[in-house]
């Protein structure tokens, strides 16, 4: 075990940025000043990145030295020292990675930085500002009109909003993950140090801080977990060329600490909010799941207790409770171009096994074990059937997936109608709240790096004894997580999320001995101190997603609030609808650039030429539109691309998509289209009045196919014969079938003639009859396999004899032909029998 208070800190805190024409130099450093790395990033290449690290650990001096060397060696004469060949360009504190859209490489750096919370002596910061430098020199770039546009679309991203980092704590997994890490015999850290000794450096080797019986300070570097690390795409280009030490991961979110005197004693109150970074997105624009079971909205919230007069993880008391919020797993959406205030709720695809949940609630499994308790706060009664269409929806997939578990495994779902008790006057919402969070809290318990206390012991609590969870030798682990959701997650899950958290904070505060019993009351310093954080992070989180702050608090559920909060609340309303109509399409855009899910390419359709990101965010799923839209449309047509509207002759040599007013009203129409799959476009029928009827139009169709009916008109005593002609069918859709085959088709359809030709003369010789030919004409009839053409080659599918096996059974138990269980099947029913009546 380490026995060492001091945290070990392996990333580069300082960072100095030198510039010359050919290079940049990055040099970092530990937050001593004592030990140094160098990168060096090539500046002539337009659009590659290369860098390179020599995993040499410099000291102050020898940094000096081979600056004072660049310096010399990049002046315009030798031995001038009016001029400098090397120039400091700017400071940082941290590498938020590199990015590319058409031109070179970008280096985002992080400039400014503040602390926002301790844990464990571990500093935890919020990125201030930050700078974005092109790489390239300019004598070797190469400009795209498109640039400018894509770095504007970027730098929408906000980094001084909400971002967080930490040098040596890892933020992305949980304090119990972290300590349970942390824990790890001490000889295997030894040995883990020594073989990377020379790799890593430590920044107390040269600060004279010296330790119990010499074992030196160990400190262990996990993987982060990459669902919720924004910046993973922006260092996954460097992660195998430097050393770790210049890898540093950041989560979106929210972060908060307040102090709690307890009779003189300090205890640090932390609350840590860590956004997905998949399927990541808009309150309308992102609803529901992927096809990989990632759900929008998704917040893993982290409240951790610590006690402040000793500031160890291995002598310290931490304790941390977990629960989640996310969008219903299922596919569903809304659609705002009806520019409704509550656009109806759509299920947009039929998912009868329940795929999308069984995936999402995998994933739960993984990282938190069980049970997973759902608390759905979804209205259930409704006179038009809105949100209830989601609960129904849900109660099936939780179902369906129950059977497949365990008894005790099974996911445990908990309906609860929070708008209906609302309204009523006669029930107490927090209330009911509370007993939901106890029951909650019982079964999944908390996390405690300490064993009981003493007092638990001497005054035993009935509450305590039925506390769920795993009791260890070093304390308690929570097992298990509270999925908490409404329709947008914010308002009715932050209220019920504060309940729950206020329940397990009492039990973390009785097992860290400083209450007496596991309860607390509102309107005392600890809840008023704990709600203001709750709110704080409720308001945040709705910020980033719904684009205004909370709507209704726990005050507003507790009836308290003041008159005044009602119009704080009409105005939020109005917010949130104004930023979910007008700017959530643009905050979309910069938000599938930062993450990686778009990735310009030349060529391709641009970010804002895509008619939905649907396909972006579902992976496995056929893009029905590869390119972009005009490119299989004539390019003389309008807002109607299907090629069966019928148009007027005037219309047809009109380019609508041409002009840039059209062009800014179809992009108009995309930014208030949802993310849900584009439904199939209906054939629009655009008549005149000068149509004749279906039957007369495909009688005049055989006499001319290029030109309309002609027209009689009197004027005077002679007839004026005038003929609208339509555009010729090469300018309208880019080929013309009256012209001759390409030397390369024609090759390829001689071959086919010439393969069934050979086919048929083989059939002849061996005197079997052939249904290639029919009074010696021969028939070309379609072929499915070539096994003799070096250019098609088809295999028919093979099946194996126990599939054709299980065919021919469910063919025969349809019929009533039961075939004999095995010994396999028998004890299978036998087991399920057991688990589940038994």
């Amino acid at each position: 075990m380490p026995t060492a208070a001091a945290p070990i800190i392996s990333s580069v805190q300082k960072l100095v940025l030198y510039e010359t024409r050919a290079r940049y130099f990055l040099v970092g450093s530990n937050n001593a000043e004592t030990k140094y790395r160098v990168l060096k990033i090539d500046r002539t290449e337009p659009k590659d990145l290369v860098i390179i690290d020599d995993r040499h650990v410099y000291t102050q001096q020898e940094v000096r030295e081979l600056l004072g060397r660049l310096d010399l060696g990049n002046r315009t004469k030798m031995g001038q020292k009016g001029s400098s060949g090397l120039f400091r360009a700017v400071s940082a504190f941290g590498v938020v990675g590199f990015v590319r859209f058409l031109e070179g490489y970008y280096i985002v750096l992080i400039t400014k930085r503040r602390k926002m919370a301790d844990i464990g002596g571990h500093a935890i910061y919020k990125v201030e500002d930050t700078n974005m430098i092109y790489i390239p020199n300019d004598s070797v770039r190469v400009t795209h009109p498109d640039e400018a546009r894509y770095l504007r679309i970027f730098q929408n991203v906000d980094l001084s909003s909400n971002f967080y980092f930490s040098y040596s704590y890892d933020l992305s997994h949980s304090l119990q993950y972290n300590l349970t890490v942390l824990r790890m015999p001490l000889e295997m850290l030894k040995s883990e140090m020594t073989q990377n000794r020379q790799e890593s450096f430590d920044i107390f080797e040269d600060e004279g801080l010296i330790t119990q019986g010499g074992s030196g300070v160990f400190g262990i570097c996990s993987e982060p977990y990459m669902k919720y690390v924004w910046n993973g795409e922006l260092l996954d280009i460097i992660k195998s060329t430097v050393h770790r030490d210049w890898l540093l991961y950041i989560i979106h979110g929210f972060c908060g600490q307040s102090k709690l005197l307890i009779y003189g004693r300090p205890v640090y109150v932390t609350l840590i909010a860590r956004r997905s970074s998949k399927f990541a997105g808009t309150r309308f624009l992102k609803r529901g799941a992927n096809c990989e079971g990632d759900v929008a909205n998704e917040v893993e919230t982290e409240q951790i207790l610590c006690d402040a007069s000793v500031m160890s993880f291995t002598a310290g008391s931490y304790s941390s409770y977990v629960q989640v919020r996310g969008s219903v797993p299922l596919y569903w959406s809304q659609d705002i171009s009806t520019m409704m205030p509550k656009p109806p709720i759509t299920l947009d695809q039929a998912d009868p096994f329940a795929h999308v949940a069984a995936l999402h609630f995998d994933q739960m499994f993984q990282r938190f074990g069980s049970p997973i308790i759902i608390l759905n706060l979804v209205k259930e009664r409704e006179k038009r059937k809105h949100e209830r269409i989601l609960s129904e929806e849900l109660v099936a997939a939780v179902t369906y997936l129950n059977q497949f578990l365990p008894p005790e495994h099974t996911i445990v779902y908990i309906p609860w109608d929070m708008a209906k008790y609302t309204k009523s006057k006669l029930c107490n919402v927090l209330d009911r709240l509370n007993v939901i969070a106890e029951s909650v809290v019982k079964k999944t318990g908390f996390f405690v790096n300490r064993p009981d206390s003493y007092c638990s012991i001497l005054r035993p609590d009935e509450k305590w004894n039925e506390l769920g969870g795993c009791v260890i030798p070093t304390g308690r682990l929570q097992t298990g997580i509270l999925r908490t959701n409404c329709v947008d997650c914010l308002d009715r899950t932050n209220t019920a999320q504060f309940m729950v958290g206020k329940c397990a904070l009492a039990y973390q505060l009785y097992s860290l001995g400083l209450i007496d019993k596991p309860n607390l009351q509102f309107d005392t310093d600890a809840v008023r101190l704990f709600e203001e954080l709750y709110e704080d992070h409720g308001d945040t989180l709705s910020l980033q997603y719904g684009g205004s702050q909370l709507v209704h608090r726990v005050k507003t559920y507790r009836k308290i609030a003041p008159w005044t909060q009602h119009s704080k609340d009409i105005m939020q309303t109005l917010s949130r609808y104004y930023s979910n109509a007008f700017s959530d399409a643009d905050r979309q855009d910069s938000i599938n650039l930062f993450l990686g899910v778009f990735h310009p390419t030349e060529g391709k359709p641009h970010l804002w030429e895509l008619p939905t990101d649907f396909y972006l965010h579902h992976k496995n799923t056929m893009r029905l539109l590869p390119t972009r839209r005009s490119d299989f449309m004539p390019k003389t047509v309008g807002i109607d691309p299907s090629p069966f509207t019928v148009r007027k002759p005037d219309e047809t040599g009109k380019s609508v998509l041409g002009n840039k007013s059209n062009r800014e009203e179809a992009v108009l129409q995309r930014k208030t289209a949802a993310s849900a799959p584009p439904p199939p476009s209906e054939e629009a029928v655009s008549s005149s009045s000068e149509d004749d009827s279906g039957t007369d139009r495909e009688e005049e169709g055989s006499v001319s196919q290029r030109s309309t009916p002609v027209k009689m008109t009197d004027a005077g005593d002679s007839a004026k014969v005038t003929e609208n002609v339509v555009q010729p069918m090469k300018e309208l859709y880019g080929i013309n079938l009256s012209d001759g085959l390409s030397e390369e088709d024609f090759s390829i359809y001689s071959r086919f003639v010439q393969l069934g030709q050979s086919q048929h003369k083989q059939d002849k010789n061996s005197q079997q009859p052939c249904s290639r030919c029919s009074d010696g004409v021969i028939k070309l009839t379609p072929i499915s396999a070539f096994s003799q053409d070096n250019i098609y080659e088809v295999q028919p599918p093979r099946v194996d004899r126990k599939s054709t096996e299980i065919f021919q059974a469910h063919i025969q138990a349809s019929q009533g032909i039961m075939q004999p269980l095995g010994k396999e099947d028998s004890s299978m029913y036998r087991e399920y029998i057991r688990n589940r009546y038994l």
